[in-house]
């Protein structure tokens, strides 16, 4: 069955602005609950307006850039017309955030339903039911009913009518608390809490000891100053990749400082777009070329600096170890599907071998850090390997 969406985005917040403006995540509050229905599926998202400042106007580009097709209406019989009879309506409450899982499980809901909280001190700033429960500004209705209900609407607000009789028409009570909560945001502080916890949540897993150790302040710290900007996280992928190719470079011509700078440069910039990327409800393909080559042009990067090395240092050597450790370190990457996540931490990486390269290039010890490399590589695989066995055996 077709889902929609109706999100409210006129009551003003405080301080006369529109609560659906309220920055949030680099963005906007509006930005946020549209991300959310079109993550979960909804279609098409109608945005209940009285007026469109160009705050709006712009967070609505921003969507519409991004692939999201947004519908503002001022007019509730328009509002009316967006959706097809017989399909299910997401309705988000104005100044409502909710999570992205709870609006997810919502969609997926085979009745009407509408999302309460109980009626205590802590959540009087949410519409009342009844004695024992609130509106927690998330529901969904069927089209007829909203049909309907802008038929009899007259003056009255819109979603508390439509909340009225859906309670009426039997809607089920979904009781949310903790965490899944919804927050009913009515100025800007209301929201710090909330984007610090989308900030933490987006950081996912690290595999690595690089990631896991070293790169958390600056990959926070990026992640912050960007998510303000329009940066798109495919274009930070593809700085890493330049950046990896340009060291590449640096290595064939001897420039080994410069072309190791480089190679740090890139090591957070993948995870920070992958941040950006969650943070957006916009997540990147787990297939995604351009992150999937980062592994093959680093291994370009290495034979690069094994190729000057044999030249002007020390022979073969140089080059052999650069090939080896190229190959146990794809043989332990193949080996290493299905291999618990949390089990490889001190195993080779790309990130492990572009960190571990930096005491060497302080004693100018290249050579020692090709061998080093191969050795490492190599212990990683049979490592994973005498893993993988005595687990099937």
């Amino acid at each position: 069955m077709a889902v929609g969406a109706l999100i409210g985005a006129y009551q003003e917040d405080d301080e006369g602005g529109l609560r659906a403006l309220l920055p949030l995540s680099g963005r906007t509050l509006i930005d946020y609950q549209v991300r959310c229905a079109s993550a979960a599926g909804a279609g098409p998202i109608v945005v209940v307006v009285e007026r469109v400042p160009q705050a709006l106007q712009d967070a609505f580009e921003r969507l519409r850039l991004d692939g999201i097709s947004v519908f503002p209406v001022s007019d509730v019989q328009e509002a009316v017309s967006r959706f097809e009879a017989g399909a299910s309506i997401l309705v988000v409450g104005d100044g409502i955030a909710p999570s992205a899982e709870l609006v997810a499980q919502l969609v997926d809901e085979p009745e009407p339903a509408v999302v309460t909280v109980p009626d205590d001190e802590a959540h009087a700033a949410f519409e009342r039911i009844d004695a024992e429960s609130r509106w927690a500004g998330l529901a969904v209705v069927d089209a007829h009913l909203l049909g309907s209900t802008a038929v009899m609407l007259g003056d009255w607000d819109l979603q508390s009518t439509l909340l009225r009789r859906a309670i009426q028409e039997g809607a089920v009570r979904q009781p949310v608390a903790g965490d899944e909560e919804p927050l009913l945001v009515e100025r800007e502080a209301d929201l710090g809490d909330f984007q610090r916890r989308l900030i933490r949540a987006s950081r996912g897993g690290r595999t690595d000891w690089v990631s896991r150790f070293v790169l958390p302040p600056i990959e926070e710290f990026a992640t912050e100053q960007l998510m303000e900007t329009g940066a798109r996280p495919v274009w930070l992928i593809w700085a890493a990749l330049a950046l990896i190719v340009g060291a590449s470079a640096c290595f064939l011509r001897g420039w080994l400082g410069a072309g190791l700078v480089m190679l740090l440069l890139s090591l957070p910039l993948d995870l920070v777009a992958n941040r950006l990327a969650i943070l957006r409800l916009r997540p990147l393909p787990a297939h995604l070329l351009s992150r999937r080559i980062l592994w093959a042009v680093s291994g370009i990067a290495l034979l690069a600096l094994g190729w000057w090395e044999m030249r002007h240092v020390s022979g073969w050597g140089a080059l052999l170890s650069a090939i080896g450790g190229i190959a146990f370190a794809e043989a332990g990457r193949i080996e290493k599907h299905g291999f618990p996540a949390d089990a490889d931490t001190w195993l080779f990486s790309r990130r492990g071998a572009i960190v571990a390269a930096v005491p060497f290039a302080i004693l100018g010890a290249w050579t020692p850090y090709l061998v080093g490399l191969l050795g490492y590589a190599a212990l990683s695989f049979f490592i994973v390997q005498h893993v993988r066995h005595s687990a099937s055996s």
